[in-house]
């Protein structure tokens, strides 16, 4: 399967763009996974329902299913930052996996940048550094603050970002294998 992440600074349209991402490559017969990071504490399941009163009471995993739907939900004792190959480990193949987050993940990725946010956060693009960064997404490709020979694409371009991961082929081939 193929794996590409989305990293950026919160608010620059990450998920919009992965959403987008999604949808053209379903469009095109794909079938796509997405991994999301998320800060501690988040919540799938509402007070009062039987997952959480199960995960409340103790549980270590909570598998709740249906004939559409599957989630399963993992308590850990203490705050444990698993590496993204241990988390892409847990899903089911398919063609596509997107990340959002894991910035410091070795795969390749595509950098977010938006501008203003730039500016008023100081927030640094990490692709100039990131060898693992194979195009960047930005509302400003006359302000990118350094020159780059990696594709640029328009931030709401989905079409063209699809395009691009296309063309890098076999870069963002992901082998299971190497991290069993």
């Amino acid at each position: 399967m193929k794996v590409v992440g989305f990293c950026g600074p919160s608010s620059v349209g990450k998920t919009t763009l992965i959403e987008g991402v999604v949808a053209e490559l379903k469009r095109g017969g794909q079938r796509v996974s997405v991994v999301k990071h998320a800060h501690v504490g988040f919540d799938l399941d509402r007070p009062g329902k039987d997952s959480h009163r199960f995960r409340e009471a103790g549980a270590f995993e909570v598998l709740v299913a249906s004939p559409r739907r599957m989630a399963l939900l993992r308590e850990y004792g203490t705050e444990l930052a698993l590496p993204v190959h241990d988390l892409l480990a847990e899903l089911t193949e398919v063609d596509w996996v997107l990340v959002e987050g894991f910035k410091h993940a070795g795969i390749p990725k595509v950098e977010v940048w938006r501008a203003e946010v730039a500016a008023r956060r100081g927030d640094a693009p990490i692709y100039p550094d990131d060898p693992f960064v194979v195009a960047i997404a930005t509302d400003r490709p006359d302000a990118l603050p350094v020159p780059t020979l990696r594709p640029v694409v328009p931030l709401g371009d989905a079409a063209a970002l699809v395009a691009v991961l296309h063309a890098a082929g076999d870069r963002l081939d992901h082998d299971r294998s190497r991290f069993a």
